[in-house]
């Protein structure tokens, strides 16, 4: 089978090495062409240029190379509906509908949902205008407070709030041009865990738990970045809480969007507070997360492509449970100086061949060519990844590739893991 994989970040490599392994599966992989991919990709799969905001030209070229499955790695696409047009010209396609990915699109639409189904979440309020913020901040919230953008931010659009100070430099961010919508939220004192789940719109298939670590600096302290580093399982989300999260939010979810006829087909990436009355959602994501998807795939015991043709196809409930090992995986985002505002591009990058002897994988996220060598060409650059038979050896096995490396102008948090390996 012919398969295209849409993106070209860590998450999509990471993916693309998940997904050649299915070529020892029946019926297998043939030709894996990735669009428009990065330069660890291109080791794996035949890149090609495609527009994936040009549906017709994707479309065209899925019929041209007898592709059997789309993968759509990134959120935008999705939202953008290239899921529909797949699906439109009968071709199996992972990833929700642009409908369906309004779970990921529009916090407003998560919470408003949640409201109706009943699903455990922190209470909220919709604005529109600076006005509408500052009469909820007034009459509904205490601080601390959470602001979202309503739309998709790169997982950088979330502010929680300790002072007025902060609430109004936030909220002056986001009405900047007189013409934006957020969630106000309650802010939920526990500890954040990702649960994945595998849907076709009626099966659920539970499929692995992640911790990530937001925030740019160790002890997780300053902005929130796009995730600087993750692990997987998640202890503390333990096999009790997860069963409520997959009763209590994650299957009320599925059922409201069927009954809403907007049914929901691909992963849903569930953002989970533990709280002391149990979990509660945090947002969705309507596709795998990055770095999450790294240690998930470097667990992952089963052939991807045969499960994602699954879901594609409407038949989860035909597969076995998902395996994954019992060794813990971690990852280390090396970052390029200046994430997560504007990151220095073009830093030389030297050592991954050192850093794969050690026994890292290593993930591109934000690389690219020149002159013959590697060179940083985004926030997050590198994910390097590395498993154990435990936290503490995952993690002491990362760090020793991540020090294998010579990205002068990068940076890395030296403490992923680090609540698990205090408890």
């Amino acid at each position: 089978m012919n398969v295209l994989l849409l993106g070209s970040g860590g998450r999509e490599h990471a993916l693309a090495w998940k997904l050649v392994q299915s070529a020892s599966f029946s019926p297998g992989l043939d030709t894996l062409y990735a669009a428009p991919g990065n330069p660890g990709i291109a080791s794996l799969a035949t890149l090609v240029r495609l527009d994936a905001t040009d549906h017709a030209s994707v479309v065209a070229f899925v019929r041209e190379k007898a592709i059997g499955l789309v993968v759509i790695g990134p959120e935008a696409p999705l939202v953008d509906g290239l899921a529909d047009s797949l699906r439109a010209a009968a071709i199996p396609v992972f990833g929700p509908s642009r409908a369906a990915a309004q779970l990921e699109g529009s916090k407003g639409f998560t919470k408003d949902l949640c409201a109706r189904a009943g699903i455990p979440t922190a209470g909220y309020v919709r604005v529109a205008s600076r006005a509408d913020a500052d009469i909820a901040l007034t009459r509904t919230f205490s601080l601390p407070v959470v602001i979202k953008a309503d739309g998709l931010a790169a997982g950088k659009g979330v502010v929680i709030a300790f002072t007025r100070a902060e609430t109004d430099a936030a909220l002056d961010a986001l009405f900047a041009d007189g013409e934006a919508e957020a969630v106000i939220e309650e802010f939920l004192e526990g500890e954040e865990a990702s649960l994945f789940v595998l849907t076709d719109g009626t099966t659920l298939m539970p499929f692995g738990s992640a911790q990530d670590h937001k925030r740019v600096g160790e002890g997780d302290t300053g902005p929130n970045t796009g995730g600087m580093g993750a692990y997987s399982p998640a202890p503390v989300l333990t096999a009790a809480l997860e069963q409520r999260a997959l009763d209590e939010i994650v299957a009320p979810t599925v059922a409201a969007m069927a009954a809403d006829g907007i049914p929901f087909s691909g992963v849903l990436y569930a953002g989970l507070m533990l709280t002391a009355q149990g979990p509660k959602l945090i947002e969705y994501n309507a596709r795998f997360g990055d770095p999450e998807t790294q240690v998930l795939m470097m667990r992952f015991e089963g052939d991807l492509i045969a499960t994602m043709l699954a879901v594609a196809e409407g038949r989860l409930a035909d597969l076995p449970p998902a395996r994954f090992s019992d060794a813990t995986a971690l990852t280390v985002v090396m970052a390029a100086e200046g994430y997560p505002g504007t990151p220095k591009a073009g830093g030389a990058i030297i050592g991954l061949d050192s850093a794969r002897a050690a026994g890292g994988t290593v993930f591109h996220a934000g690389t690219r060519l020149e002159d013959g060598g590697l060179v940083a060409a985004g926030g997050r650059v590198l994910a390097v990844t590395a498993t154990g038979d435990d936290l503490a050896s995952a993690q002491a096995n990362a760090y020793r590739a991540v020090e294998a490396i010579d990205f002068a102008e990068g940076f890395y948090r030296r403490d992923i893991g680090w609540r698990e390996l205090t408890r």
